[in-house]
């Protein structure tokens, strides 16, 4: 969920501290992402992913002691770009429809990375890192609280309600798009920035 600056460091047995151990850990995490998307989580092996990379499996372990630890820093890099995408929508320039768009645009281009990898670390694979995933769901929520609050304003009193309910529908709605195979539908893009624009203007 993967152009941006990945820190996967937290699943990993150890963090690469040299220039050709990082290209090798980044040669692993792809091919596990490829193994993971194709086979799924029940028949994804470190094996397979150290055949593909062309790695030894003693290489592999060296940074990643068992698969879910290889899921764990897949599914990291999918929130981190996930969190830029946030990010780059919260630059309060443009006009309310067009940040809005852009925020649209953005968490849908995250999700069709890889669609297929995406459905399974959904819907497949066990969340071992808890303090990284809470971590991810706090900076998820504060984003949406600045955005919301730039529009609705400081002193708003339903502000922070206003921002777990539209972080719940965009999620929502894109995962549901994601696993139906329609995050390229032009009007499911289109009906989601006229629901953000309707619930935010009050209208």
């Amino acid at each position: 969920m993967n152009t941006r600056v990945i820190d996967a460091s937290r699943s990993m047995r150890k963090a690469p501290r040299q220039r050709r151990s990082q290209v090798m850990v980044d040669v692993i995490l792809q091919a596990a992402a490829r193994v993971l998307a194709k086979n799924g989580w029940s028949k994804f092996n470190t094996n397979e992913v150290a055949r593909i990379a062309g790695v030894s499996i003693g290489s592999l372990y060296q940074y990643f002691p068992n698969k879910l630890a290889l899921a764990e820093a897949i599914r990291q890099q999918h929130l981190d770009a996930i969190l830029l995408v946030l990010a780059n929508a919260a630059i309060n320039e443009d006009s309310l429809d067009r940040r809005i768009e852009r925020l649209v645009e953005g968490v849908i281009h995250a999700h069709l990375i890889n669609p297929s990898l995406h459905r399974v670390l959904l819907d497949e694979v066990p969340l071992s890192e808890r303090k990284a995933h809470e971590d991810f769901e706090q900076r998820y929520a504060e984003f949406y609280q600045r955005f919301v609050t730039q529009i609705l304003g400081d002193g708003s009193a339903r502000a922070l309600v206003a921002a777990k309910v539209l972080a719940s529908a965009v999620e929502g709605v894109v995962h549901d798009a994601s696993r139906r195979d329609e995050l390229h539908s032009v009007e499911i893009k289109q009906e989601l920035q006229r629901l953000i624009l309707a619930y935010l203007s009050g209208s």
